[in-house]
């Protein structure tokens, strides 16, 4: 039997029975139980009825929330000239071209979000089998090709999350901090929910939503009840 420490035990004698609750009663628990040394971080997970697998049932989104992250990002821009001068003068940490391909190439990938201007896809394309993986690889249908560079770094730097499906049905995000006030990550977290919503694919049967789960960095999960959240 697994031993827990004072800390936790108490987070899950806390969490005991309480499931399929409202978005305001799962920050509320969330962040009393949330003691950690660190400013834990709010993380969400949906699992739908989808399987990627299928074309016409991917899941795919970004959404802007309404009070960021609380996660200092770090963006790549793949562009040349103008361009380059125009994604750093926006806060972009990296920019570069076949330069910044070779980096990537070798291993170092020291950003969280990654943008290209259409003229770069040539070269982004080669990082296909070491982008993708990781979520990473610049897509039109999320804002990341784009020749508005300083938009897209702009966004990325205010709190915008993409999300994607993983093979087992899985859609992840973090959704603010334990520091946030309760209101702020309900905002969040009821804006995050509808953009999953609206991203259901034509190809999705039966149940699209069918678990909601948030927790923090060191604490346990609770689920959400889908109807209620849906409907907030």
């Amino acid at each position: 039997m697994a031993k827990y420490g004072k800390r936790t035990t108490a987070a899950r004698e806390a969490f005991a029975g309480k499931s399929e609750v409202t978005i305001e009663e799962a920050v509320s628990l969330i962040k009393a139980s949330a003691k950690a040394k660190f400013d834990e971080s709010i993380d969400i997970a949906v699992v739908l009825g989808v399987d990627p697998r299928h074309a016409d049932q991917m899941v795919r989104g970004v959404i802007a929330l309404p009070n960021g992250t609380g996660k200092t990002m770090r963006v790549a821009v793949f562009a040349r000239d103008a361009k380059a001068d125009e994604a750093k003068a926006a806060g972009a940490d990296i920019v570069g071209a076949e330069d910044l391909m070779e980096i990537v190439q070798g291993g170092t990938i020291d950003f969280d979000r990654c943008i290209a201007t259409p003229d770069m896809m040539p070269v982004v394309g080669r990082l296909g089998k070491v982008l993708g993986p990781r979520n990473l690889m610049p897509n039109p249908k999320v804002g990341t090709v784009t020749m508005d560079v300083k938009a897209a770094v702009e966004a990325a730097k205010g709190g915008e999350v993409q999300f994607k499906v993983e093979k087992a049905g899985v859609v992840h995000a973090g959704i603010g901090k334990a520091s946030f006030d309760e209101a702020k990550l309900v905002e969040n977290i009821k804006a995050f929910v509808a953009a999953v919503q609206k991203a259901k694919p034509e190809g999705a049967k039966g149940t699209y939503m069918k678990k909601i789960a948030v927790s923090s960095t060191m604490g346990p999960g609770v689920t959400l009840n889908v109807e209620a959240a849906l409907a907030s």
